[in-house]
This record gives C-alpha cells, structure tokens and sequence, in this order.
C-alpha cells in the first residue's frame, strides 16, 4: 500500500525561517479528516502526541495499537502512523523537526536509541497532572508566539519527554529514569538557556510549573544542593570558563553574564570561589602553562 509522507498531516511545511516546532490540539486536525487521520509518515519530522481524555487507536507500522488516555505516542520521522479517534477527544499534537529535537543526545547516552522507534506509554496517576500542566503550557507558549518562546519550548519539551520515558516501560531491562532526574533535567536545560537573564529561583519553578519549595526539594534531593546554589554553580561554571579561555575583559565579562555592577561580580565570585575574577585567570592559565 502506498503510504505518503506529509510535513504536517495533509499539508506543506510552513515557511517561516524560525519553524522547528508546531503545537496543536488533536480535535483540530482530526475533525477536519472526519476523526480519522489515514497511514502516513514524516521525513524529517518527529511528533508527540498526548491524549488526556477519549479514546482512539493507532496503526503504527502496521500494528494496531490501543490508546488508553492518559498516554502518549512517540513517533520518529519516517514511520507509517494514522489514528482514529472519537469525537470526545482532547490532547495535544507537537511536531518537532528531528534535529532540533531537545535532549536527543542525553537520551540515546542513557538509554540507547529509546527515541528512534515509535511508543505509546501510559502515563502513571502521580505524574499526569504535571505531564498535562507542561504540555498546556507548551500549547499556550506556541499560541501567544512570546518572545521567550525558543529556549522555554525546548526546555518543556525536554520535560514532557523526560516524564513520558519514566512512565514507559524501559528498552532492554533498563531500569525506569528517575522522574525527579526529569525535573531536574529541564531545570538544568532552562538554566543554561536563561542564567544570563538573572532570573530567581521562583522565577525558575514559575517557568516549570512547580512551587519553588518542590523544585528546592527535588533539586536538593538529586544533587545535594539547594535550587539556589544549583542556579548558581551554572553561572560560576560559565564565568570560569569566560576567564580561562576568552580574552574578554572582567567588566565585559560581568555584563555578559548579567551583572549590571562589575564591582558586584567580582565580589559575587569571589564568595563563590575564593578567588577574585584576576585572580582565578592569573593562577588558572599558570597553571595551563606548567
């Protein structure tokens, strides 16, 4: 049977310059086919589907498989998929262009090549409502186009990702990631994405739709240290490496990273480090030297 490929289901891709993800509910698309989507594939597309409430089946490279919400279906580019789905549906469809998919290579150097064949997981009671609140924020991200959009979907996307592996049943007898390594997992993505905005640690559990007395807690819990001093140990790492390995100044230095006040940064790294920002590049490059 001919099986075509499609960019979206049904029609081209879209042209803006910036497209590397779409977000939309699955009533949208499939009621315009008649709540059945017919066999058809991506080449460069991977999409996660998420279904909170209905029913539906999927035909996944020739094997029909049941959808029991609240699950999720995983789907790399190039495999044969449709769906029909009843028309109480409600859930979402993200597609990704593969390459900008989030967290690829932490995942296939954790577990194999978890990502490069289709799953359907069943999402466990205790992780539904913060799979469900990071996939609306997902979809209400894409909806009002914010400026903020690029890095904040990848980081929420590594999360949904995340949380659905600890839900799926593990490839090859691995055992289950850890849900608080999720979590921690988007928190160090978001960091690295956002640390020169100088954002609080309410400002991070804000953005991953966690009080920030949870989000201190499961941080401490994975790594031994409070939010704060994990936030912190990302900023210190890059102003590290900005002083061994740039010729920038201390000053510019300071305001690449976010600090207004390069007097204040070097006090700020100082506490950190021992070591004033002249004196760690003058000792570290010593020390390269030898």
């Amino acid at each position: 049977m001919f099986v075509p490929t499609y960019d979206l289901y049904g029609e081209k891709r879209p042209q803006e310059a910036d497209f590397w993800v779409h977000c939309e509910t699955i009533a949208a698309r499939s009621s315009a086919h008649r709540w059945e989507i017919r066999p058809h594939r991506h080449d460069s597309f991977f999409q996660f589907l998420y279904i909170r409430t209905g029913s539906g089946d999927a035909d996944v490279a020739a094997e029909r498989i049941l959808l029991t919400p609240p699950c999720v279906v995983l789907m790399p580019p190039g495999v044969s998929h449709g769906y029909r789905f009843s028309k109480d549906i409600e859930g979402f469809v993200i597609t990704v262009v593969a390459d900008r998919l989030p967290i690829t290579a932490r995942v296939s150097q954790n577990r194999g090549d978890w990502l490069s064949r289709p799953r359907m997981a069943v999402i466990e009671a205790k992780e539904a409502p913060y799979l469900d609140a990071t996939l609306q924020r997902i979809a209400d991200e894409f909806e009002k186009h914010r400026g903020e959009r690029r890095s904040l979907m990848g980081s929420l996307l590594t999360t949904a990702i995340l949380l659905t592996g600890s839900s799926a049943a593990p490839p090859d007898n691995e055992p289950r990631h850890d849900a608080k390594q999720a979590r921690v997992e988007s928190l160090r993505t978001l960091i690295a994405e956002r640390f020169r905005d100088q954002l609080t640690a309410q400002d991070y559990a804000r953005l991953l739709n966690l009080s920030v007395t949870h989000l201190n807690r499961v941080v401490r819990e994975v790594t031994g240290q409070t939010l704060h001093e994990f936030i912190m140990t990302r900023v210190v790492d890059e102003a590290s490496r900005a002083l061994l390995f740039t010729p920038a100044s201390i000053k510019q230095i300071a305001v690449n990273l976010g600090f207004a006040d390069p007097a204040y940064f070097s006090r700020w790294f100082r506490k950190r480090t021992g070591r004033t920002p002249g004196q760690f590049r003058s000792d570290e490059r010593a020390s390269l030297e030898r």
